[in-house]
C-alpha cells in the first residue's frame, strides 16, 4: 500500500469479450501502452465463475493474460450484485466470494460491489433492506480479509421511483456502520450526478459526505440527466442528446472535475479508474488520461501542502 499519496493509482477499465480472452488481452495492452498504471478487470463478463465456483481452466489463462502487464489491477464484479436480494442472496454470496477469491489470484486488492437495490418498500421495510446489505458485507468483509482484498461499495442510481438505491451519502453510511477496514466506498460522480438530479438533491455535497470513507473512483463524464427516455438505437444517441450513464471521456460533460477535487480528499492509496472503453473511445483515453492525472495532481498536492 502507498500511504504517501490519497490517489495512487490512475487507469482505465478493460473492456469485455464476453469470454473472448483476446479481446481482454488487447484491452490490457493499451492501457498499458497508454501509459496508465491501474487496470479494472471487467471479470463479470470473462465467463470464469459457474454456478459459484471458478472454473480452473479459464482461471489459468486469466493468469496467464494479466501476469504480462506491470498494473495494478482491481476487479469488477457482477454488475447484478445485490446484498438487498433476499431471494437470491446465498447465491449472491456464493459469487462475491468467488470474485474474492479471483481477485487473490490476479492479485487485485479492489473488488467492486455495486450497492444495493429493491422494489420501493414501504418505509418501515427500508431499514430492514439497509441492515441485510451491511450483514452481508460485514460477513465478506471477513473473507476479503483473508486475501488482502477490500470490498469498495459503488453509488448507483435508481431508473425510477419504484426502485430503491441508497443515495451516496446513505452509501457512506453503510461503509462507516460495517466498520471493516476490507470495506471503502466507491464514488461514481456520474451515478451520483444522476441520482441526485432525479431526487432533487445537492449531488456535490452527497459526494462530499462519501468522499471519506472512499478508497477507489470511477470517473466518466455525463450531464447527470436520468433516464427520461431509454430506448436508443445506439449509444451515439443518447451522447447526442445527454441522457444517462454516458460514460464519456472526461470534458465532454458538465461535471465540473477540477472544482471537485479541488475540494475533496480521499482515503489513502486511493486508485482512479475511468470507465472509458477503448472500444468506444480509443481516441479519447490518452486526453483522458492526461486529465485525470492532474486531478490526481490536485488532490494530492493538498496532503504534501499540509
Amino acid at each position: 500500500m502507498n500511504t504517501e499519496s490519497i490517489i495512487s493509482a490512475v487507469g482505465f477499465c478493460t473492456y469485455t469479450g464476453d469470454g473472448n480472452f483476446s479481446v481482454l488481452e488487447d484491452s490490457l495492452r493499451t492501457i498499458s501502452d497508454l501509459g496508465a498504471s491501474a487496470a479494472e478487470l471487467s471479470l463479470y463478463g470473462e465467463e470464469l465463475i459457474s454456478g459459484g465456483r471458478i472454473i480452473p481452466s479459464r482461471l489459468e489463462r486469466l493468469l496467464e493474460i494479466t501476469g504480462q502487464f506491470d498494473l495494478r489491477y482491481s476487479v469488477h464484479g457482477q454488475i447484478i450484485s445485490n446484498f438487498m436480494d433476499k431471494e437470491h442472496l446465498m447465491l449472491q454470496k456464493s459469487v462475491v466470494r468467488a470474485m474474492l477469491e479471483l481477485c487473490n489470484r490476479v492479485e487485485a486488492g479492489i473488488l467492486v460491489h455495486h450497492s444495493g437495490q429493491a422494489k420501493m418498500p414501504a418505509l418501515t421495510r427500508i431499514g430492514d433492506l439497509d441492515q441485510m446489505e451491511r450483514d452481508a458485507l460485514a460477513e465478506l468483509a471477513e473473507v476479503a480479509k483473508g486475501y488482502g482484498v477490500r470490498i469498495a461499495l459503488e453509488n448507483i442510481f435508481a431508473l425510477s421511483d419504484a426502485e430503491y438505491r441508497q443515495t451516496p451519502a446513505k452509501v457512506g453510511e453503510t461503509v462507516r456502520a460495517v466498520n471493516s477496514q476490507n470495506v471503502c466506498g466507491l464514488i461514481d460522480f456520474s451515478h451520483a450526478y444522476i441520482e441526485c438530479t432525479r431526487l432533487g438533491l445537492d449531488w456535490r455535497e452527497q459526494i462530499k459526505a462519501m468522499a471519506p470513507v472512499t478508497g477507489h473512483m470511477h470517473v466518466h463524464d455525463s450531464f447527470g440527466r436520468p433516464y427520461s427516455m431509454t430506448k436508443f438505437y445506439h449509444p451515439a444517441e443518447a451522447t447526442a442528446l445527454g441522457i444517462g450513464d454516458l460514460h464519456l471521456p472526461i470534458g465532454w460533460g458538465d461535471i465540473p472535475w477540477e472544482e471537485i477535487f479541488s475540494e475533496l480528499t480521499f482515503l489513502p492509496d486511493t486508485t482512479l479508474i475511468m470507465e472509458i472503453t477503448g472500444n468506444r473511445f480509443a481516441t479519447e483515453q490518452a486526453d483522458s488520461l492526461a486529465r485525470a492525472l492532474k486531478l490526481m495532481d490536485l488532490v494530492n498536492s493538498r496532503r504534501i501542502a499540509a
